[in-house]
């Protein structure tokens, strides 16, 4: 059983989570294209404690108050998809790595295109930060929520450091 719920933010617009019982499953766009369609057996529950503290560390994370997320989350996709999530994971706050890089640590540094791929199908958009993940001349390169999006949380990062480092 899948539960959801929509989140409302200033700065990238609705966003729809997607959770089981323990783990949360899904983070997407209002209009992401490859979002997942909503299934008969999936509820609306803006009271599941997933959805809410989902919900919590990413208006914190997106008012520059949180650099990480301790929310329980799970993934499906393929051998390959799931490594390059890992990989994006580690992606350190406020750093950005090329997708051939991405490819690299995947240890597949062949297959930059089906790293690039398998980034637009992450379905724990922000949780798991490909907006971190840009092209190896420091382009954008695409983004599933857009590219102002991406922008934006790439901005909202950098200011969350420049904030800390004037604090000390």
């Amino acid at each position: 059983m899948k539960s959801y719920t929509y989140l409302k933010t200033e700065t990238m617009g609705e966003l729809f989570l997607v959770a089981t019982p323990s783990h949360l499953v899904g983070v997407y766009f209002a209009n992401q294209h490859n979002g997942p369609k909503l299934s008969a057996d999936w509820e609306m529950d803006p009271a599941h404690p997933i959805l809410k503290q989902a919900g919590k560390e990413l208006n914190e994370y997106l008012t520059g108050k949180r650099a990480g997320f301790s929310i329980p989350i799970a993934f499906d996709g393929t051998e390959f998809q799931r490594e390059i999530w890992k990989q994006i994971a580690r992606i350190p706050f406020g750093k950005t790595i090329s997708y051939t890089e991405l490819a690299h640590r995947a240890g597949a540094p062949r297959a930059t295109r089906a790293a690039g791929t398998a980034t637009g199908r992450n379905p724990l958009g922000i949780i798991i930060p490909c907006h971190r993940v840009v092209g190896k001349d420091g382009g954008m390169g695409g983004y599933a929520g857009g590219l102002d999006r991406k922008k934006s949380l790439l901005k909202i990062e950098t200011g969350a450091l420049r904030d800390l480092a004037a604090s000390m």
